[in-house]
């Protein structure tokens, strides 16, 4: 499986590849997933269009969390349909991951991993802060990642990224901003399922104790993929969570990547989908979340 090294630069394990100063693969990238990216981000954006013709301008008005799932799930299944025949007609030798809440993908061979609504929570409560997300994962790895926010600042934000070609947001190159720690905004959130998992809300709440003494603000912003796309654009400082996630954290993780942000796990180790913490931030900043995070047990 292949794992995120510290520097943002690079993969580590089955596969790794090098980068020049622009975060670009020594040897070159693989065009044809550059050609595939732009198809993929046609069918996410149609699928999110969509969804936003559909959405709700007020609450939902469901009372049960049973009612608010089958309401939830009216909407996104035929969306979630729709992107995997759009997909599929894209890349028909790859599989395709159910969007399971444990979040686990297959290690090898070469899989879908998308969301059609990424932030469900936020797009039955009629706000914007939710997104359409599809990576390709070869082997366990993103290689291909496009996380679009339908109506995010009015007319939406894309973000795409390929293994070894960098990242953009709405077609233009992107990277982190570096601050000093205090003076940052960092983010965080929680897998779907984390409620199960008693030493991720432990890990969690220590977490946080910790990192509101440290930086600026801590905020949730809702999608787990955009948050962490984000840290590669500079709209966010850093992300953590506690937890495995992958399919939540892959296609952000990909893009922070080649936007040249260091993505770990929380101890500062290589990241891979089956890493239990996740921390991405801008380079200058890591060694700093590390040492916020080792008050964490």
């Amino acid at each position: 499986m292949v794992g995120y090294g510290e520097a943002g630069h690079g993969v580590t394990g089955q596969g790794a590849v090098g980068h020049d100063a622009a975060g670009h693969d020594a040897a070159g990238y693989d065009e044809e997933l550059w050609t595939l990216a732009q198809g993929v981000e046609a069918a996410v954006r149609e699928v999110g269009a969509g969804l936003a013709a559909g959405r709700p301008t007020e609450p939902a008005p469901e009372r049960t969390a049973e009612e608010a799932m089958a309401r939830f799930a009216e909407l996104d299944g035929p969306a979630a349909a729709e992107l995997r025949d759009r997909l599929g007609a894209l890349r028909p030798r790859a599989g395709w991951v159910p969007e399971e809440l444990d979040g686990s993908v297959p290690a090898e061979g070469e899989w879908w991993v998308c969301d059609a609504t990424d932030g469900a929570v936020q797009y039955l409560l009629g706000q914007p802060h939710w997104a359409v997300t599809a990576t390709l994962v070869r082997d366990g790895a993103a290689v291909l990642a496009v996380v679009h926010a339908p109506e995010l600042f009015g007319a939406g934000r894309t973000y795409r990224a390929v293994l070894g070609g960098g990242a953009q947001l709405d077609g233009r190159p992107i990277a982190p901003l570096e601050r000093e720690l205090a003076a940052t905004v960092a983010a965080t959130s929680q897998p779907p399922l984390v409620a199960a998992d008693p030493v991720a809300v432990r890990r969690a709440g220590e977490s946080l104790s910790a990192m509101v003494g440290a930086v600026l603000a801590v905020r949730n912003l809702g999608p787990t993929a955009l948050q962490v796309a984000q840290v590669g654009s500079g709209h966010l400082a850093l992300f953590w969570q506690y937890g495995q996630d992958a399919g939540n954290l892959l296609p952000g993780a990909l893009i922070a990547s080649e936007a040249g942000a260091a993505v770990t796990d929380a101890a500062g180790a290589a990241w891979t989908a089956a890493s239990d913490s996740f921390l991405v931030a801008a380079p200058g900043l890591h060694a700093d979340a590390v040492g916020v995070l080792r008050a964490v047990g």
